[in-house]
């Protein structure tokens, strides 16, 4: 076969991965291709010389209990979210008032928009990063050399009603349900960061930052993870930190999150109706590095589906992020330089993201 032939081979390969996995799977698939196969150190479960590595046993985060932060317990709870922020970089929250009907339906018509003909879902298929509505597959499908098993739409939120017009209208449905799901955690942030500033011991009122958080940037992001025929061969997203502020994600009850904890790979425990509310990297500058935003990635199964929905809030998109002067003087200077979300998109477009290297790059390495 000539080069020109082998080329538009790999070409036509490369566009049926473009259509994400759920296209895959529903066209009928044994095996994983090889696009979608991690290096063996880079899987789930590998196997050294020696022995079989597997996953740690589940690791269950500490929870926060909005109805205990609001209450006469708020200086303990507030020490909790420290520690959490501190230690794990993650926690739960129980008790936020979205426990019913709000999340169960926007998981619902999330797998119904999924389970949508792929001419459907690929209406807003685009590889523009700042398109208001965004549908793809893997982590970044425009630079990945290896796919992740996962597609997901896209949505920017806030301010809802600038958005709410481009977002998909089918499900007939999605809209309405997304929009009521959008506006409640953005609330939950709201008291999140409260909080949050508050245990850093940094009053919100009057506070610049806080200012701009209330006004700031809102994504939603739906997560679909079909089932995967080999999922001891890949993964549904690689090792990454969150570019943001704070996420809140909801999940349904197939678990499939892995944070790092003490450098193992753990399994969180998906407790029913709670949201993980995780340490982004915005949040890490902000603290000049008291709060840590930790690797984590998704793993995939064999035989469920698995949906999760994150809302991933932070900053003004034309903000700078930099650390808090509350939080540096002459004896803890700065450790990051000012970064904005256009570097961000400039560094992310030109190289393939990988674990918290966008972060790192941002580090100031003090000569004492």
């Amino acid at each position: 076969m000539s080069p020109s032939m082998i080329a538009l081979v790999v070409e036509e390969e490369n566009k049926k991965y473009q259509r994400g996995v759920k296209h895959l799977c529903d066209n009928g698939l044994t095996e994983v291709p090889t696009k979608y196969i991690w290096p063996e150190p880079d899987r789930p479960i590998f196997t050294k010389p020696d022995k079989l590595i597997e996953p740690k046993q589940n690791l269950k985060l500490p929870i926060i209990d909005v109805a205990e932060l609001l209450g006469p317990n708020r200086s303990h709870v507030l020490r909790t979210i420290a520690e959490a922020c501190e230690n794990y970089g993650f926690f739960q929250v129980v008790n936020h008032g979205m426990e019913g009907d709000v999340s169960r339906y926007m998981i619902e018509v999330c797998k119904r928009f999924f389970e949508l003909p792929y001419e459907e879902r690929s209406k807003y298929m685009t590889s523009d990063m700042s398109a208001p509505v965004r549908y793809g597959t893997s982590f970044n499908q425009s630079k990945d050399n290896i796919f992740c098993w996962r597609d997901f739409l896209k949505l920017s939120a806030h301010p809802l009603p600038d958005y709410f017009p481009y977002w998909p209208s089918s499900p007939s449905d999605f809209r309405s349900l997304a929009a009521i799901y959008a506006k409640e955690t953005k609330e939950m942030f709201d008291l999140m960061v409260k909080a949050i500033l508050e245990s850093l011991e940094i009053d919100g009122e009057g506070d610049k930052a806080a200012e701009e958080l209330k006004e700031g940037s809102q994504l939603v992001v739906v997560n679909c993870y079909p089932p995967c025929p080999q999922p001891e061969l890949t993964l549904g997203m690689p090792p990454h930190s969150d570019y943001g502020f704070v996420t809140l994600l909801l999940q349904d009850d197939v678990e499939g999150l892995q944070i790092m904890y003490r450098d193992e790979w753990v399994t969180v425990d998906p407790i029913p109706g709670s949201f993980v509310v995780n340490v982004g990297d915005h949040l890490e500058i902000f603290s000049n590095g008291r709060y840590k935003s930790v690797l984590h990635r998704v793993l995939v199964n064999s035989t469920k589906p698995r949906i999760s929905v994150a809302s991933l809030h932070s900053f003004p998109l034309t903000s700078v992020v930099k650390p808090s002067p509350k939080l540096t003087d002459e004896h803890n200077p700065p450790q990051y330089m000012d970064t904005d979300f256009a570097t961000f998109l400039q560094y992310i477009s030109s190289r393939e993201p990988k674990w918290k290297n966008f972060l790192e790059s941002r580090k100031i390495h003090h000569i004492r």
